[in-house]
């Protein structure tokens, strides 16, 4: 409101008084100026910018005060900067050998008989031979399975002197779907084909359709509710296998459900991971809920002792009061946010401050784990090195973060940043103490992008049943993944296998860590091998064909 020159007080105090307001008011209006403009910046940067959280400080770039007074951290990342490369050979340039995991056929090529006679009358001998690959790929081969079962009965006594009945058939094979159309090998290709390659039921419908073929999607969300009712036992003992080992990942990512009861359409849903297990044996379990309300993880985790590391969402706050519990956090969300500061900047603008010097410490930090990791120390060496190498760079980045705290707006992206960090902190030094940590829950966010990526294609489910039964789908999928299994094999075996298993132990043969590649293409060979034997003469042929 601008005040005429007329009528201005005419006393000094109160002029003096009009004038301290004003001051408070541009100050106001600055600060709020300047966090719309912060936001502007960023929303622009996540239209049109670089996804990558890289930062690639300039030349100009000074680490500034933080590390200027104590001489003995400055000389630290000289030594994380000064690593010995040991001599190596050049790699040979050219194509990737093809996976040791694929079958083979082998086709021996030899020269015509007259020509192994030398010209001096001797016969050729073989010295050696060339060897060359190439992938040979056939068309997706559909047909049907005809399941004859032979019928008898006594037409002499019509079964009256029997005690057995009048009529015997042979027993029917024993199925994981009685009585469905689908075999193994169909089910685990539609799944496969929607949760990891993130293909929806109604493309798969229309692929089918130019095949000549009517699969409904009604009748394949059917299938993966009834297979996931039957695989319930697989996902306890996923969940048991997670808890058994030193630490558990935690995250959860947002999912919408059309039918849920008593809720509108547009409200959102959860899907929460887990994930863990003894070293070389991991597992996730991906399990839905309607809510993010802390139960979730807490239901899951009960009873369990050992390393947490979750993000910073205040749902997995319960786990600072679990006994026998250490609750870590993720560095790469504390870098993220000193990231978007930067990036707010825009373009000409000095990216150097604060937020840089934050990030050269963050950097710095992880040049160190890099360190470690290559080397493949031993969990005590592990130790020893954060003690000796990160520990001093965390005390005086936390008295940095301290005092730069009461200086920002804790409004501002800087001061969102700083206010994180500290909030985090008892949480995100704990990995310094314990050799199985990783600085970040990067573990867990990169297990939860497949199921992005297939939300993005698929974008909802119907009913709360079908993100149940396809929470279980992905958990398989996903540890059949990390354990090195090829996924569409892995369903056809758990799916062909386990309507004969009885019992906690028989189940666990099923378990990704009990399987390698070798298994599962012996299998595909005898699966196909059994449904050729068990063919008829006319349609041997085109069994063969698919060996």
């Amino acid at each position: 409101m601008v005040t005429e020159s007329s009528n201005l007080p005419g006393d000094p105090q109160a002029l003096q008084v009009m004038v301290e307001d004003l001051h408070k008011k541009l100050d106001s209006r600055e600060i709020e100026n300047k966090l719309l403009r912060e936001q502007v910046s960023q929303l622009k940067h996540q239209l049109y910018g670089r996804k990558s959280e890289k930062y690639l400080p300039g030349d100009s770039f000074n680490q500034g005060t933080l590390f200027d007074s104590c001489d003995e951290i400055v000389e630290e990342p000289e030594k994380v900067e000064q690593i010995t490369v040991p001599a190596h050979k050049r790699k040979k340039r050219g194509r990737k050998p093809l996976s040791k995991n694929l079958e083979r056929v082998e086709i021996i090529h030899d020269i015509a008989k007259d020509e192994k006679q030398c010209g001096c009358g001797c016969e050729l001998s073989v010295i050696g031979q060339e060897t060359s690959e190439q992938l040979e790929m056939l068309p997706s081969q559909v047909w049907v399975i005809r399941h004859i079962r032979k019928k008898y009965a006594c037409k002499n006594c019509e079964g009256v002197d029997s005690e057995e009945g009048t009529v015997k058939v042979a027993p029917a094979p024993v199925q994981l779907l009685p009585k469905s159309i689908a075999s193994p090998s169909l089910l685990a290709h539609i799944f496969v084909n929607k949760f990891c390659y993130a293909l929806p039921f109604y493309r798969q419908e229309q692929q089918f359709l130019h095949k000549g073929l009517s699969l409904s999607r009604s009748n394949m969300c059917n299938w993966q509710q009834k297979v996931a009712n039957k695989l319930k036992p697989l996902e306890k003992l996923l969940q048991r296998h997670i808890l058994s080992g030193p630490l558990v990942n935690a995250d959860e990512t947002t999912l919408q459900v059309l039918k849920e009861p008593d809720r509108r359409v547009d409200r959102k849903s959860y899907m929460w991971l887990f994930l863990g297990g003894p070293p070389g044996e991991k597992a996730f379990v991906y399990r839905y809920s309607e809510t993010r309300n802390s139960s979730n993880a807490s239901d899951f985790l009960n009873g369990y002792g050992g390393i947490i590391q979750t993000d910073g969402y205040k749902g997995y706050d319960f786990l600072d009061l679990c006994s026998g519990v250490v609750h870590a956090a993720c560095w790469a969300h504390v870098r993220r946010k000193f990231v978007d500061v930067v990036k707010s900047a825009g373009k000409g603008q000095s990216k150097v401050g604060k937020a840089g010097e934050a990030l050269e410490v963050i950097r710095r930090l992880y040049g160190i784990e890099k360190d470690i990791a290559n080397r493949k120390l031993s969990i005590s060496e592990i130790l020893q090195e954060r003690q000796k190498r990160s520990k001093p760079i965390l005390k005086k980045f936390s008295d940095f973060l301290k005092e730069l705290a009461p200086t920002v707006p804790p409004t501002s992206s800087l001061g969102k940043a700083v206010n994180y960090a500290l909030s985090q902190w008892h949480r995100l030094i704990k990995y310094i103490n314990h050799g199985v940590l990783t600085m970040d829950n990067n573990l867990a966010e990169n297990a939860i992008r497949p199921f992005v990526v297939g939300r993005k294609n698929w974008l909802f489910f119907d009913k709360p049943e079908g993100a149940s039964s396809g929470a279980l789908l992905y958990s398989l999928i996903e540890t059949a993944k990390a354990n090195a299994l090829e996924p569409h094999q892995y369903l056809w075996y758990v799916f062909d296998k386990f309507p004969h298993l009885e019992g906690e132990e028989q189940l666990k043969s099923l378990l990704p860590w009990n399987l390698n590649a070798a298994i599962l293409n012996q299998h595909k060979k005898d699966y196909m091998k059994k449904r050729r034997d068990q063919a008829t003469p006319k349609t041997l042929p085109q069994m063969a064909l698919t060996l």
